[in-house]
């Protein structure tokens, strides 16, 4: 079973900016497509944005509409980590942010819906001054 393990939450003031880190064991994600997922206090989940496994030949990513031109997700592969860099955060940007992953050749594409194979605890985001 991949695991996923995020980190890099915690308290920020309007405008400011995160950068979260998902990271994988034991496998290595260039093999799966990996994307940011949200969920807001008392909302549903919803997909913030998701890029392409490494060994797919190129580096194809989505984003929600309302995350575009903020946000931004990028992979070290050395590291084995998917970044997600959040940019000029807004109070409704508060939310518990996870991590999941798809297997490459699984037959399901990067995209935001929520059928994801795999799935990180979560790592909490507060945007509040």
């Amino acid at each position: 079973q991949l695991q996923l393990a995020e980190s890099g939450g915690g308290l920020v003031q309007p405008g400011g900016s995160l950068r979260l880190s998902c990271t994988g064991s034991p496998f290595s994600l260039d093999y799966y497509h990996v994307g940011w997922f949200r969920q807001a206090p008392g909302k549903e989940r919803e997909g913030v944005s998701c890029i392409a496994s490494g060994t797919s030949g190129g580096s194809a990513t989505n984003y929600a509409d309302s995350m575009k031109g903020r946000f931004t997700i990028s992979r070290d592969s050395a590291k084995n980590t998917v970044y997600l860099q959040m940019n000029s955060l807004e109070v409704d940007d508060t939310a518990v942010y996870y991590c999941a992953a798809i297997r490459r050749g699984s037959g399901k594409w990067c995209d935001l819906t929520l059928g994801k194979d795999y799935w990180g605890k979560g790592t909490l985001v507060t945007v509040s001054s």
